[in-house]
């Protein structure tokens, strides 16, 4: 069994509230956050220990809030740090490199990673039902982890959710509740039912635990990259979570020693429709003004984002920027990413692609900066966003002059264009 570091909630005045199911100070009405003692992690989190621990997520679980004895069997993570040359060079980054998290294991998402450590305090606190409000992705994950668990699972989602992302969540066995509205207002209404029937909501009364899922991220690019940082992070931005955890896990890497202290830019990427931090972020806000979704990257569609203040000043500090991109453009960055790199991602890759071009060209970013974007999720699952890009050809008889002329075809050589040409090979 690991050692785990000693770890409670905090809000951000310093009061502790020990571990329990509660995502919010019930005094200032701000977030609560896992803190750890980073003096006891100095001997558990080492390189050696590190690169000794299995392939995922768990090599770094003393630095995770996981609850004593836990021991946790699911490889989740650990994906793949893609040096994107083909993409780079149509960008214009010549240091570029790609997060690819639409092959993380179980469902090609990185929410898997924030389920598993959410789950694991779920048990501890005994909940006999789990849930979450989702846009998707997170709502697949939960449904499969608590089926590996045997732990009952109920998931509200928005009614106008991609198909693809309602079937994935339902073949594990989980009860589905679509509700008549988006995800604002399913995840209000998560909110009183999980006082009401005293269920685990993953992002909900579990929340600072299934945040701190996303420093894993942050982890794996730092060791991926020879144990230093970036200069630059480009994340899609939903709740506002993932991006303030990357830094975090950044700063915690830095303190240990683990990595050189350097500066690293952080960059948001939203959708047009749906783009409270981005705004926040150009209008110098310390709120965040509230939209209605209307964008084909669901995943990233919640107006009101629970971490959104936090992300909009971290991004500053950083010396980053936030920028969004219409729908046209995030289609374009999912065949871009596809034709280029072989990675087909979801629309909030899209995003993330498309944001990544645009700092690029502003110049916000270097073409020699080593920049790091990445993708929270497969393309599989929302593939309505793109079928009318693409048609199929006609069948073509399986005989070699058939083909031939087919080719013809799609070339747009005529009959006597072909005969031309082949009078032209015959001299």
């Amino acid at each position: 069994m690991s050692a785990i570091t000693p770890y409670e909630l905090r809000n951000a005045e310093g009061k502790s509230f020990g571990n329990q199911p509660l995502s919010i100070c019930d005094e200032t009405f701000t977030p609560l956050e896992v803190q750890y003692d980073l003096e006891s992690a100095r001997p558990l989190f080492t390189k050696k220990n590190i690169e000794a621990g299995p392939a995922n997520i768990w090599r770094y679980r003393s630095l995770l809030p996981i609850p004593e004895g836990f021991e946790p069997d699911l490889p989740v993570g650990f994906t793949p740090l893609v040096r994107a040359k083909n993409l780079g060079k149509r960008i214009g980054a010549t240091n570029l490199y790609v997060k690819n998290d639409a092959v993380c294991f179980p469902t090609l998402s990185f929410k898997d990673r924030v389920v598993s450590v959410a789950l694991a305090n779920a048990q501890y606190f005994g909940f006999t039902t789990v849930g979450c409000s989702s846009t998707g992705n997170l709502a697949n994950s939960v449904a499969a982890q608590a089926a590996r668990l045997g732990i009952k699972a109920t998931i509200l989602v928005p009614a106008d959710l991609e198909p693809a992302k309602i079937l994935n969540t339902l073949v594990y066995g989980a009860q589905l509740v679509r509700i008549d509205g988006n995800y604002d207002q399913v995840n209000r209404l998560c909110s009183l039912i999980a006082d009401q029937y005293n269920w685990g909501f993953v992002n909900v009364n579990l929340r600072p635990y299934y945040a701190e899922g996303s420093k894993t991220v942050g982890y794996e690019i730092a060791e991926q990259l020879g144990w230093r940082l970036p200069d630059n992070v480009v994340c899609p931005m939903a709740g506002g979570s993932l991006i303030r955890k990357i830094r975090k896990a950044f700063n915690e890497l830095i303190y240990l020693g683990l990595v050189e202290d350097k500066p690293v830019r952080f960059f948001g990427a939203q959708a047009t429709g749906c783009s409270p931090i981005v705004h926040a972020v150009r209008e110098n806000l310390d709120r965040i003004e509230p939209q209605r979704p209307n964008t084909i990257a669901r995943s990233l569609a919640i107006g009101n984002p629970a971490d959104g203040p936090q992300a909009a000043k971290m991004i500053r500090d950083s010396g980053g920027w936030a920028e969004d991109v219409s729908d046209v453009e995030i289609v374009s960055g999912i065949q871009e990413l596809a034709e280029t790199e072989g990675i087909f991602t979801e629309t909030a890759g899209g995003v993330t692609t498309a944001v990544t071009a645009r700092l690029l060209a502003q110049g916000r970013i270097g073409a020699d900066e080593l920049t790091v974007s990445v993708i929270t999720g497969n393309g599989l699952k929302t593939t309505d966003a793109i079928t009318d890009q693409y048609t199929l050809g006609r069948p073509v008889r399986s005989r070699l002059s058939d083909f031939d002329e087919y080719l013809n075809e799609i070339n747009g050589i005529s009959a006597d264009e072909e005969g031309e040409l082949a009078l032209a090979g015959g001299k």
